[in-house]
């Protein structure tokens, strides 16, 4: 997976800031408050106000978790610029200004769970939050491996895509996506048969 892919979605960045100690409930508990408040009060002061949080935030974490804060904007640019584009015809510019803020605001608090939270300390805390599941004849541990192996999967189905457009490309066939559809398939249907695989084989699924 490419680097700017991890800083898209949020890979860990190493650090010993506050933000970086900080509690996992903590965080979890800023990104509920600014995604609430941006969703209750549509005015431009709360949506830019959280956005400007985001960044102060960001760089209390450090300048390696700084750098990846404008991940969003360089490769999604476009999607912000339809949507205030779409907004402000048929509501309003301020209202186009204060829902595209709101909404980066909101997505960039979640990204830095993921920059300064490790993934082991992240399903630690989803198994945490889990155990109520025990009483309903539910495994926390079970839903913790579940996330991680769909965290784990993530880069590994961007990588075959990058690879086999890297293919196409070298081959001179253009970037088609129902060119790319079959090998992908079949690349990630192998990944999935080979992570059974090794879950079998640790005894912790039944290939049965």
């Amino acid at each position: 997976m490419s680097a700017s892919h991890r800083m898209l979605l949020g890979h860990y960045q190493p650090g010993n800031s506050i933000v970086h100690r900080a509690p996992l409930l903590a965080k979890y508990l800023l990104v509920l408050a600014v995604s609430t408040s941006v969703l209750l009060w549509r005015i431009p002061a709360i949506g830019l106000g959280a956005l400007f949080l985001s960044l102060l935030l960001f760089a209390v974490a450090g300048k390696r978790v700084l750098r990846a804060w404008a991940a969003p904007l360089r490769q999604l640019w476009w999607v912000f610029a339809i949507l205030a584009v779409h907004q402000s015809l048929i509501n309003s510019p301020v209202f186009a200004l204060t829902l595209v803020s709101g909404m980066f605001a909101a997505i960039q608090c979640g990204r830095l769970v993921l920059l300064t939270t490790t993934q082991a300390a992240l399903l630690a805390g989803l198994e945490t939050a889990a155990t109520p599941v025990r009483f309903f004849g539910g495994n926390p541990e079970t839903i913790a491996l579940a996330v991680a192996l769909m965290l784990r999967s993530i880069p590994a189905i961007a990588t075959s895509v990058q690879g086999l457009s890297d293919a196409a490309k070298a081959r001179g066939v253009a970037r088609n996506p129902a060119v790319l559809a079959a090998p992908l398939v079949i690349n990630t249907v192998a990944y999935a048969q080979r992570t059974a695989d090794a879950l079998a084989a640790r005894g912790i699924m039944d290939r049965n």
